[in-house]
């Protein structure tokens, strides 16, 4: 014991050592420097933004040899990653739905890279597998998504996008036989397909990019293509585009009833324009039916000349409304459900009723009504939970969902449409005892006094004496939540003696329109108070202390986090910044950055420039600051949040750090924003960041 006791401490004594002695790699300066608006900023490190240049290639590679060496200096590592994959390898499976006479869902058996598409005929009888990513791909980095079938079922189109880019293929399955047709949809990205008849469908694409620099450039001019089945794409007639302006995104969708061809065009993430169109009549021109971007609307359905909108014009909750598309005037409008306390996130339908979810402080309410607006029942979720699904035809007789929170994966039950009953269909089963774990939520009142709600999740027999670790999680924009959610990644922080603690940040939709205004634009600050606010309330709760606080984020999140700890270096031990948007005053130049506009603002106005100047992450870095201990995560084929942002932010951090903490940047390959990461991928990435969040916040491998 004495021996193994002395091995332990040379291993830290060895550890600390190189954590004192850490040497990064060499990133030179440039004196490049730019007038915003009468203020010169220099960029010194814009020479990284080409990701295909030999020298930022050089770059990369000596960081992520820098990292690995750091990390594989952790004694617990192979620890760490062997019980992650316990954790992991169970059976997940996706809420099942009905296309003509089969059911269709997702499994994966534990560990496999992708999940594999399944369909069945009856609920009892065996499945077959349909579709299955591992086989297009040995490297599993092929993902499959936006499935959509044709109006008899008689074909499906998905997508396939590789090695995480946002770039996708068109596809299509002869669902009878499974055969793969000859039909192939290039330069997709931000589009699935809306089907007319069995003949064909609607889809959107962009011109096609330069190889080198398809990851890295402005995409512009989004159209909408109509592709006939059995012909080449080159003869796909443009069915929409919009000369005057590069930067709107249309997308296409169709009603179920096939009468009308429907483009939802956005200028990012501020609201959406609608156009309809008969779609019988070639010559019939698209009609305005919701105009401008002030507001936001989406098609539920529609029944004759009459489409349901879930629009939050006068009701920043959202309401239910009937546009007739002759008459599409706001003074005509019908309406069908009014707008609640609680905010309204999601509309689907089944058998003929809707079922609409709500979120009453950030946990999901679900009611099923009937197309008059009436009430029908509300399908109780219990505790802090998430409920997803609830999608079928207009003739289902049963609906499915999925239940999931912050200690249960998904669990899918079936609801009864012919008598209201809900019955468990799909439980998993996991190596852990969920009774062990709890979530409660409490209350904080931010910086400008609004009470801002977190959820905290542990392992039961949690003492409040200031000492508990503590991981603190959050978002906080795009009008996007963050709802109660599975992860065994989270579960294994917990099982450690963690605490996880979400936090609802200003600037997603958790309490509507209202909540996302309070936390975007001029008003982005409120997100960061409200993080550094969650903070300062867990030490003062006795939940933790400075010293075993780690901030975490990926995308917005990951510029919440570069913000929190430019602001406030001293209130944070640790900080994984994830796929970031680093850089305040360019992120509008690259792929699809310039859809962001509508939520950050644009450094080419005077007066965006000024509050965006003075939170841009990148910009704030103060040189001889002692940053707590960070790991930057990005990868190379991510183009929606391009690299340049965490490679120029990490070459700056580690220019400007002092003491101890070491500044580090894990850039993984074949790899993007995160969307259709393969398993083994996720594993690794998830053993490095609890490896570095453990050993920084002095946590011991049980």
């Amino acid at each position: 014991m004495k021996k193994m006791l002395a091995v332990i401490s040379l291993m830290v004594l060895f550890l600390n050592n190189t954590i004192a002695q850490i040497q990064y790699p060499v990133s030179p300066k440039s004196n490049i420097t730019d007038n915003y608006h009468g203020s010169l900023v220099a960029d010194p490190y814009r020479w990284l933004e080409d990701d295909n240049s030999a020298e930022t290639k050089a770059w990369v590679i000596a960081q992520n040899a820098t990292t690995n060496t750091y990390l594989s200096t952790i004694p617990f590592r192979d620890s760490v990653k062997k019980r992650l994959t316990t954790l992991g390898n169970y059976p997940k499976y996706s809420t099942p739905f009905k296309k003509g006479e089969y059911y269709y869902f997702t499994k994966n058996e534990g560990l496999q890279n992708q999940a594999v598409y399944y369909r069945q005929k009856g609920l009892d009888e065996e499945a077959e597998v349909f579709l299955d990513p591992n086989t297009m791909n040995k490297e599993g980095i092929a993902a499959v998504a936006n499935l959509s079938f044709s109006k008899s079922n008689k074909y499906m189109a998905y997508t396939v996008n590789k090695a995480g880019s946002d770039w996708a293929d068109g596809y299509v399955m002869d669902v009878n036989t499974k055969a793969i047709l000859p039909d192939k949809i290039e330069w997709m990205k931000f589009s699935s397909f809306a089907w007319k008849g069995d003949e064909g469908f609607y889809y959107s694409r962009f011109s096609k990019p330069d190889e080198k620099d398809k990851l890295s450039k402005q995409n512009q001019f989004q159209k909408v293509y109509y592709h006939k089945l059995g012909t080449n794409q080159i003869s796909d007639r443009i069915i929409y585009e919009d000369k005057q302006h590069p930067f709107r995104l249309c997308s296409p969708m169709v009603t179920d009833d096939q009468m009308f061809l429907i483009i939802a065009i956005v200028e990012g993430a501020g609201g959406k324009e609608l156009k309809a169109k008969f779609l019988q009549s070639d010559t019939d021109q698209f009609k305005t039916i919701f105009s401008g971007f002030a507001n936001d609307a989406s098609i539920v359905d529609s029944h004759d000349s009459l489409i349901y909108i879930s629009t939050n014009v006068d009701a920043p909750n959202y309401k239910i409304v009937g546009v007739d598309i002759n008459n599409p005037e706001p003074r005509n409008w019908i309406p069908i459900v009014p707008q609640k306390a609680m905010a309204l996130t999601n509309v689907s339908k089944a058998g003929g009723t809707l079922f609409l979810t709500y979120l009453k402080n950030a946990a999901s309410k679900v009611y099923q009504y009937n197309y008059s607006g009436d009430e029908i029942q509300e399908i109780i979720i219990p505790g802090y939970a998430t409920a997803t699904g609830f999608m079928g035809e207009p003739d289902s007789k049963e609906v499915f969902y999925n239940y999931t929170s912050f200690t249960s994966p998904n669990t899918t039950y079936l609801y009864d449409l012919t008598n209201g009953t809900t019955a468990l269909y799909r439980r998993p089963e996991v190596k852990f005892n969920p009774a062990d774990y709890e979530t409660k939520q409490l209350f904080f009142k931010s910086k400008d006094g609004t009470k801002v709600p977190m959820f905290i999740s542990y392992k039961k027999g949690i003492v409040l004496n200031g000492s508990n670790p503590v991981m603190l999680y959050g978002y906080g924009g795009f009008n996007l939540p963050r709802l109660p959610s599975f992860s065994s990644s989270n579960l294994f922080f917990m099982e450690q003696g963690g605490v996880y603690v979400v936090v609802n940040l200003r600037g997603g939709s958790e309490f509507g329109k209202a909540w996302h205004n309070a936390g975007k634009l001029d008003k982005k600050q409120n997100v960061f108070n409200d993080m550094i606010g969650a903070a300062e309330f867990l030490i003062t709760s006795k939940y933790t202390s400075k010293e075993k606080i780690a901030i975490s984020g990926g995308s917005n999140g990951g510029l919440m986090v570069g913000a929190c700890i430019t602001q406030r270096p001293d209130l944070f031990k640790v900080a994984i910044p994830q796929v970031g948007v680093m850089d305040m005053l360019r992120y509008h130049k690259f792929t699809i950055g310039y859809a962001w506009i509508t939520e950050y603002g644009t450094s080419d106005s005077a007066a965006d420039f000024k509050y965006l100047y003075k939170y841009s992450p990148l910009h704030n870095i103060k040189n001889g600051t002692a940053y707590p201990a960070t790991l930057v995560t990005t990868a190379d084929h991510d183009d929606r949040v391009v690299p340049a942002h965490s490679f120029k932010f990490a070459a700056t951090l580690q220019a400007a750090q002092v003491g101890k903490n070491p500044a580090l940047i894990r850039i993984d390959s074949d790899a993007g924003h995160g969307a259709g990461k393969p398993i083994n991928k996720q594993i690794d990435e998830a053993t490095d960041i609890w490896s570095f969040v453990m050993y920084h916040l002095g946590m011991k491998y049980r």
